[in-house]
């Protein structure tokens, strides 16, 4: 059985191709394939192999302090999802292009909401203040049209940099909600929450882990479909079960 990991950390890198290099080190040592996305904001780390080899790689990360905290989600599958090794040095982990959402530069994290506590608050309708429940999908089409939230906001964007200008005609309408940014593992709706919140919207939180999160601390609950996933599986159903379970083509 092939363990799959998804891990992201924000943390100011002034050497990212000494740990570009490093991080490819430690992933061929395990015989790890995938990808890495290094910047000066931090690290994005796609791979799969042997659980062994994966749990090296997180001890091996997490030693690091500017890492320590790295969140990770697993999930698991019976071949490979990726043909190969790849690791890259970028601007940002997540391209977005407006320097009010790089996370390094905030004062803060933007406010999160923990998995359970969305479960409840989609059940009962409203957060615990009893304002209505907005979902907001910071992904794109292609992604969103294999599962989102019931009755998630969608925007008909193709890049996450179209965001802004997708979700304008909307800002009103979501004034008197309490809105939860979400996307597959928490880099984007961290970003889009940020940028909300410096671009006026105080009533925004995130999704803590994004739907890989939910799905792990929760299930299925309020979600309709699967989770689109950047490998060979495609998407993960609420139980982490691949949609597509062979070698890359």
């Amino acid at each position: 059985m092939i363990e799959n990991l998804a891990a992201y950390h924000f943390a100011a890198i002034d050497d990212p191709d000494a740990v570009a290099i490093w991080l490819r080190d430690l992933a061929e040592a395990g015989d790890l394939r995938g990808t890495v996305l290094v910047a000066p904001e931090g690290l994005n780390l796609f791979l799969a192999g042997t659980v062994e080899a994966i749990d090296a790689l997180i001890d091996a990360v997490r030693g690091d302090a500017r890492f320590s905290t790295l969140q990770v989600k697993r999930s698991r599958s019976a071949s490979v999802p990726f043909a190969r090794l790849k690791v890259k040095v970028k601007p940002e982990i997540i391209s977005f292009r407006k320097p009010e959402a790089m996370p390094l530069d905030a004062p803060a994290r933007a406010p999160d909401v923990a998995p359970e506590t969305l479960a409840r608050w989609i059940a009962q309708g409203h957060d615990d203040a009893g304002k209505r429940l907005v979902l907001l999908d910071t992904r794109n089409r292609e992604e969103f049209g294999f599962g989102t939230f019931s009755d998630a906001l969608t925007l008909p964007i193709d890049n996450f940099t179209e965001l802004p200008d997708a979700l304008a005609p909307h800002r009103d309408a979501l004034r008197d909600a309490t809105v939860v940014s979400f996307c597959t593992g928490g880099i984007r709706c961290e970003k889009a929450a940020l940028w909300m919140q410096a671009d006026g919207m105080d009533n925004v939180l995130q999704l803590d882990g994004g739907i890989l999160g939910y799905f792990e601390r929760v299930g299925g609950f309020g979600y309709d479909g699967r989770c689109f996933v950047f490998d060979a599986r495609v998407a993960l159903d609420p139980q982490l079960r691949p949609l597509h379970d062979g070698a890359p083509a």
